[in-house]
This record gives C-alpha cells, structure tokens and sequence, in this order.
C-alpha cells in the first residue's frame, strides 16, 4: 500500500474512529490524522490512522466494501463447500500468526461497521525495495522471502489450524481449468476485441492447458498463500510481513515459489532464481520425513524444476488475464503496464519444453507481444 490519493467519498466516520481508538483497542490512542492509502486490486479501502498517542504511532485500517464481504471471495475456489462464517482475512490470519508467520496484529474487528484496526507494516514492500536497492536489495530480501515461505508450507497444516477456510478449499483441475478459461476471455478475446480464436487452435491450447492442470492438481498439496509476490512482502530491517492471504488454499507447493520468483512486477537473473529454487528445496527437505520429500518431488530437482516451469506457465497467464481483468471491469490499467513482463516468462517456458511447441506455436498468434 502506499500514500497515493484516493477516493474518499465514502469513508470511516471520523467520530467513530476516535471513539474506538479511546474505548476498543488493547491500548488506548488518540487520533491526529486519518491518510488514504492506494490497496490492492480488490474493492477494500485502505487508511492509515496517524496517532497522537498510544504505543504505536500509525495503524492502518482496514475498510471492506460490504460488513457482509466474508460471504464471498473476488478470487475463484476450487473444492469447497464449506460454510463460510467468518472473515476470511481474520480466518487465514490466525494459523499463520500461530505458526510465528508476521503476518499484521489484529487491534480491533468493528464487525457491525466493516473495518478492521491493523498492526502498520509501513510502505515499503519488497518490490519497491528491490526497485530502489537493486541487486544488493534482491539479494538481501529474497531468501528471507524464501525462508518465510518454507515456514509457511512447513507449518500450517490441517491439524494445527483446525477450521481455517484455506484447508477446505484447493487448486483441483476445475479451479485451474478455470483460471486459464479467464486468461482465455480477457488475456486473449478481450483484447482482440471479442474476435473468435480459429477453432484448431483454441482446442490445441485448451488440450495443452488440460494436461498442466492435470499434473499440477495431482501433486502433494500444501498450504497456499496464492499471492505470495513483492507487492504483498513488507520490509522491516530484516524481517518480511506478509499481507494479502485471506484467499488461500491448498496446492502444489511450486505455486507460491513460481508467485515469488517468476513475480510480474520483478525481473530476477535466471541464475539466482535456481540459486532460491535450490535455498527452498534444502529448507524444505530438512523438515520433511523422506517419502514425503520423494512425493514432492524434492529428491529430484530436475522433476521439481519442470513442475516449478509449467506452475509457472499456468500462474502467469492467470495473472496476464486478471490484469485485464482488472483493466476492463474495474476501470483500474495500472496493472497492464506488467502484462509483457508477465507473458514473456510463459513464452521463455514454452520454448523450454519440447513438448509445449504445438502450444507455443498455436497460442502466439493470440499474443501481440510475441510477434
């Protein structure tokens, strides 16, 4: 998040603010100044309470569009059929901070009013970091990240985050069928504005796809952060906050790796990403009983490598889709600037595999930015 302007057209009622700022909070603060914050791409709002006293000098606060939003996700799910009850942010945030994940503090739910007061993690995510610090910056943050998410797969499991949303719900083949549907619509037909793909083509792509959802649907599944990228990492000293979590669920442990490494908004050297590939599988492996590292593919790094590959097709184009997305039905383009980024890992990876050559020549004329 960061101190861009924003509409504040409907905002936090100010009197409200200070009442639970005196009376809600586990300490008691007195407001100065409420600042608008630019969020993510979902229809939360995002302020940061700049505070005259207390322990803490900020708080950001956390407004959902609806006191209802817990009932629905913005992102699609796959294998659930769960009773939603409960704000997924507040769900998902709980194992994780049990599990020693810095995740931020929950002050405060004003249910009936739809804001949450939030622990401040500050305005530098790992990707304006690295943006300003270069490769001494990457090299510094990126194995923390790595780090952090090996915690993550390592410790949230079912039997220690009994009734977290994330373990009921998970990238099946219908979910991943879906999301390469959605980069279909607006990655493709969207953008050539809604003219028909030829009818050869577009089975070849969508038996291609079949085949990644396939594979990555049938292996071992670990807790998924789904949007586990430099955007979404707050640097503090040395230490990462991870933000966004609330629609996660199981899957292939590469899907947050390829999140990280093959991130839309950073360009990493090719190198160092096996150099993080390598970090994460010897962190992995040391947590792990044999059979499982052998299930997962941890004892074969060439096979974790092609699964971290084809993860990373299947991710990217979802991504290049929802920025579209994004762009058309939000009215928000500031994403789009990172689409040819993001396409040209999918192209690099097509070319790869020989395997993927039917798909790479079938799909490229669809894609300007491979022409």
């Amino acid at each position: 998040m960061s101190t861009e302007a924003v509409s504040t057209s409907s905002g936090p009622d100010p009197m409200l603010l200070e009442t639970t700022l005196r009376t809600r909070l586990p300490f008691r603060a007195e407001l100065a100044t409420v600042v608008p914050l630019s969020g993510d791409a979902s229809n939360r709002r995002y302020y940061r309470l700049e505070l005259k006293t207390g322990p803490v000098s900020s708080l950001i606060l956390m407004q959902l569009a609806d006191p209802e939003d817990f009932k629905s996700s913005e992102e699609a799910m796959g294998g659930t059929s769960a009773d939603v009850q409960e704000l997924a942010f507040l769900n998902v945030r709980r194992p994780l901070d049990q599990a020693g994940i810095p995740v931020p503090a929950l002050y405060f739910y004003d249910e009936a009013a739809g804001l949450l007061y939030l622990q401040d993690f500050g305005d530098v995510t790992l990707w304006y970091a690295c943006a300003e610090g270069g490769t001494s910056a990457v090299r510094r943050y990126y194995p923390a990240a790595v780090d952090t998410l090996v915690r993550i797969h390592l410790h949230l499991t079912a039997s220690k985050a009994d009734g977290c949303q994330a373990f009921s719900r998970s990238f099946d083949v219908p979910l991943l069928t879906w999301e390469f549907e959605h980069f279909l619509e607006y990655g493709v037909w969207v953008r050539r504005d809604k003219r028909p793909m030829c009818a050869d083509h577009e089975k070849r792509i969508r038996d291609a796809f079949s085949t990644i959802a396939e594979w990555m649907a049938c292996q071992p599944r670990v807790f998924t952060h789904r949007d586990f990228h430099s955007r979404n990492l707050m640097v503090d000293g040395d230490r990462l906050g991870v933000l966004d979590f609330q629609d996660a669920l199981l899957g292939p442990a590469t899907y947050d790796l390829a999140s990280l490494l093959r991130d839309s908004y950073v360009a990493l050297d090719e190198a160092f990403v096996d150099e993080m590939i390598d970090r994460y599988i010897t962190g992995m492996r040391a947590g792990l009983a044999p059979d499982v590292q052998a299930r997962m593919l941890l004892t074969d790094r060439a096979e974790f490598r092609r699964l971290f590959d084809f993860t990373s097709i299947q991710r990217n184009l979802k991504a290049a889709g929802r920025f579209v997305y994004i762009d058309r039905v939000k009215g928000n383009p500031k994403f789009l600037a990172d689409v040819p980024r993001t396409l040209g890992y999918v192209r690099t990876n097509l070319e790869k595999y020989p395997e993927f050559s039917s798909l790479l020549r079938h799909l490229t004329p669809y894609i300007p930015e491979w022409q």
